[in-house]
């Protein structure tokens, strides 16, 4: 399993920083064959979260506080695991972690997601219910869901 942390945009090194972009244009331009602004100038306020084994990036995400991404919530997005790291569970550890992290560090906040719909299953398991229709991001079907749970599990 990998070693996460999270470091603010200033606190990445510049070895991190190429990996993480790469990791995101990897799945989700790449993988996903979707055009998109993946650099959306939102990186700097985020609160990054690697996922590490040995010197690979082999997950992240990024979170962000009440404001940012939603105006009453607290967010995590840009959750992705490499895809030749796929099937260990490795997406299920860095979700768990960044809610863990946004509970410790916006205790008092609700956190929101924005999914793609064929991953909502997979968020259910996380406590997250989905708040809304279906909707287009960048051609791809996403619902909303928000966290329920107050467990850290």
């Amino acid at each position: 399993m990998p070693v996460f942390q999270h470091k603010k945009f200033d606190g990445l090194s510049i070895e991190e920083l190429h990996a993480l972009f790469a990791l995101r244009s990897e799945v989700f331009v790449v993988e996903q064959d979707c055009v998109y602004q993946d650099i959306d100038g939102k990186d700097p306020k985020a609160l990054h979260i690697i996922g590490k084994e040995g010197k690979e990036l082999v997950a992240y995400a990024r979170i962000f506080e009440k404001g940012i991404a939603y105006s009453n919530y607290a967010s995590i997005g840009r959750i992705v695991t490499s895809p030749i790291y796929r099937g260990k569970k490795i997406g299920h550890a860095l979700v768990d972690y960044c809610i863990a992290q946004c509970k410790k560090i916006y205790p008092d906040q609700k956190i929101k997601i924005s999914a793609q719909a064929h991953l909502e299953y997979f968020y259910n398991k996380h406590g997250f219910i989905s708040s809304g229709k279906t909707y287009l991001e960048d051609g791809i079907p996403h619902v909303g869901m928000i966290l329920t749970t107050d467990s850290d599990e």
